[in-house]
């Protein structure tokens, strides 16, 4: 059974178990019907019956098509978060400062080029094996040699230099490499093979039980874990659709469930909506450089988005409070960087709505508005075309809203749904609307940075000054002397990528990630949650526990 026949089905099996209409958000009446008795009658197996077990729906493309490898994404881009199956060298603090998790000490050279990395002696795989130095080496030289998903090219190799000791050799210094230990788990070499994203055998907190593709995925409890023991023994994960999340908490059959802000409004008999606050950001970027094309022939730059003045006046003019409070239902916080209340935020970043300001810096420009209010420069109109991914509606909705604030600034912007074959190729001359946000400083690198070419990868961009920052950065010796630096690559006084500097990208807001928890339920303190609405939510499951 695929994935959409698997939600509609479900949909409509807990839609059948509950009073008529709580099936669909369109039927709900405050969410406060008597869930009526048969309900009870058809338990299911993965029904919550003891004290120390949890059943969590995500979204459908939360599960992981490659499985548990860290080699094909398990634990980073859309999976991002501490391996539950895998234990890895270290993790991050509620600040998302470093800490250890497999490591007991790490120490880099001089000159940036070697990680020295111990590791603790108590730790077992699942099969009874010990873990070794030997894995760890391993599963990094596995890693730089497939992965799918994350960028190994700084690593030259891992060496194992005792059973206990681990030396990374680089290709280059890379200051921030603890964050990238923070999410690769660690195989075992002796268990590892193509079948092992599918039959995982891990070190960490839970084993994998089970897995019904398309369905569900039930992890229980390690007993041989070297750290505290879980609360929850068992934890089972359902992927379904928001229509069906939804239909799953109407009828009980879920003790936490994501949702979205068009559900906010809604009451749930027997539930609390828990917001949490993340770096999943959106915004558009302002190509900045004139109208051109590249060798294919595809239009590179934007005449209006080209004049600094004009990104500035963007930047001022758009209300974030009102679009989050519009499109968001309040469950937001504004954004005005990639990696705002991260360690390496530069608080410069930050503004103020100032419409009048806005006016001012676009009429600097030339830019006045024409008989239908306008703005026009030398018979030309100020035009925007915003880009967003087709299908996805808060993103559509964000479109909507930054297209209504434009026309108030005198700029006549449309906007249309895209895919992501042309998305990419479009956003060179064009704004869309994107989704960012992550536990590491390579997310500044990876947007603004001049590559080869001669330009940034995702919009065109280049800043001299604030590559050698960057690159600066990513030589340091420590990650504290490096977090000076990518604050300083975002505003050093004089350039950088905020209002005052170059602004080539707009940051709009940071989506708060909702669910549904059932009463009682206890959630641990969350960290901010990255870009995805996925396995974040469960990177402490361990630490839950039941209020009965």
């Amino acid at each position: 059974m695929n994935r959409n026949a698997y939600g509609i089905l479900m949909a409509a099996v807990l839609t059948g178990l509950c009073a008529s209409g709580c099936g669909a958000q369109d039927g709900v009446q405050n969410g406060t019907q008597e869930q009526p008795a048969q309900a009870e009658e058809h338990k299911t197996e993965t029904d919550t019956d003891t004290e120390d077990s949890v059943i969590v729906v995500m979204g459908p493309t939360s599960e992981p098509e490659s499985g548990f490898d860290p080699a094909y994404g398990w634990g980073a881009g859309e999976h991002v978060h501490e391996p539950l199956i895998q234990s890895t060298l270290t993790v991050t603090k509620p600040d998302l400062s470093i800490d250890y998790d497999l490591a007991t000490d790490m120490q880099v050279s001089e000159d940036g080029m070697a990680w020295t990395v111990t590791i603790r002696d108590d730790v077992f795989f699942t099969d009874g094996d010990p873990l070794t130095a030997e894995d760890v080496a391993f599963t990094y030289n596995t890693v730089k040699a497939d992965s799918s998903v994350n960028d190994f090219t700084m690593l030259k190799e891992a060496v194992a230099v005792d059973e206990k000791t681990v030396e990374f050799r680089m290709e280059r210094p890379y200051s921030i490499w603890p964050y990238t230990m923070a999410i690769v788990g660690i195989v075992p070499e002796h268990a590892y093979g193509p079948a092992y994203g599918e039959n995982p055998v891990g070190s960490g907190r839970y084993l994998m039980k089970q897995w019904d593709k398309g369905q569900q995925i039930i992890f229980e409890a390690n007993p041989d874990y070297y750290g505290e023991a879980p609360k929850m023994k068992k934890v089972t994960v359902l992927f379904m659709d928001e229509d069906a999340a939804y239909a799953a908490v109407m009828a009980g059959q879920a003790d936490l469930a994501y949702t979205a802000a068009s559900y906010s409004d809604q009451a749930v008999d027997g539930y609390t909506l828990l917001a949490y606050e993340t770096v999943d950001n959106r915004g558009i970027n302002l190509p900045a450089a004139p109208a051109s094309a590249d060798a294919e022939g595809n239009p590179m730059g934007n005449d209006l988005t080209d004049d600094v003045r004009v990104r500035r006046a963007v930047n001022i003019g758009i209300d974030r409070e009102e679009m989050i409070q519009n499109v968001l239902n309040g469950y937001g916080t504004a954004a005005y960087s990639v990696c705002d209340r991260m360690p390496w935020y530069n608080d410069a970043a930050q503004v103020s709505y100032d419409p009048e300001g806005a006016a001012a810096l676009l009429e600097e420009a030339g830019w006045l508005p024409g008989p239908d209010g306008i703005r026009e420069k030398d018979g030309v109109r100020a035009e925007l075309n915003i880009l967003y991914s087709a299908g996805d509606s808060v993103r559509q909705a964000l479109a909507a809203d930054t297209q209504n604030q434009l026309k108030k600034l005198g700029i006549d912007a449309s906007i249309e749904g895209v895919g992501w074959d042309t998305a990419y190729t479009r956003a060179q001359a064009e704004p869309l609307m994107w989704g960012w946000g992550a536990h590491t400083p390579m997310e500044l690198y990876n947007i603004y940075h001049t590559l080869e070419g001669g330009s940034a990868e995702y919009s065109p961009y280049s800043n001299e000054k604030v590559d050698q920052y960057m690159d600066e950065a990513l030589a340091a010796t420590s990650l504290e002397e490096s977090y000076e630096l990518w604050k300083k690559a975002q505003w050093d006084g004089e350039t950088g990528i905020t209002q005052q500097g170059d602004i080539p990208w707009i940051w709009l807001c940071n989506i708060d990630h909702l669910y549904w928890a059932k009463e009682g339920l206890h959630v641990a303190d969350q960290k901010l949650h990255p870009h995805g609405h996925g396995w974040s939510i469960v990177n402490n499951v361990d630490q839950w526990y039941w209020e009965r």
